[in-house]
């Protein structure tokens, strides 16, 4: 099976919900980092960008989720961030409250500057 087609298969899996959300996440990846590749990974949906892992995403009772929070994608983002339950790497958004699709959007493109920088220090 593909990784969008095991995407497909996991988001059709969740309540409706939980689906618009997933979709919304995953649009709001593609939307930022158009250059990222979609994999599946960990049971749940991916992305990677230069061959490396750029987020993931997923559904759960109460949230919808996106790791990895590191270091590099609070710096600047702190304001927005602190409204949302976090953990080790993750940020949870609940499903009572509106999607912060920009904010994604932000901590996307400051994790693909993560990994792009990375990449250029070891050259």
């Amino acid at each position: 099976m593909t990784a969008a087609a095991q995407v497909r298969a996991y988001i059709a899996s969740k309540p409706a919900p939980a689906q618009r959300r997933l979709r919304a996440i995953r649009s709001a990846i593609k939307a930022a980092v158009p250059k990222a590749e979609e994999y599946f990974s960990y049971g749940i949906p991916a992305f990677r960008l230069d061959g490396q892992p750029l987020a993931w995403y997923a559904a759960w009772k109460t949230h919808t989720s996106m790791y990895p929070l590191t270091a590099g994608t609070r710096k600047g983002n702190e304001a927005g961030i602190a409204k949302y339950e976090t953990g080790k790497g993750t940020l949870q958004f609940p499903m009572d409250a509106p999607l912060p699709v920009g904010l994604i959007k932000k901590l996307i493109r400051a994790r693909a500057a993560e990994i792009r920088a990375r990449a250029k220090k070891k050259r």
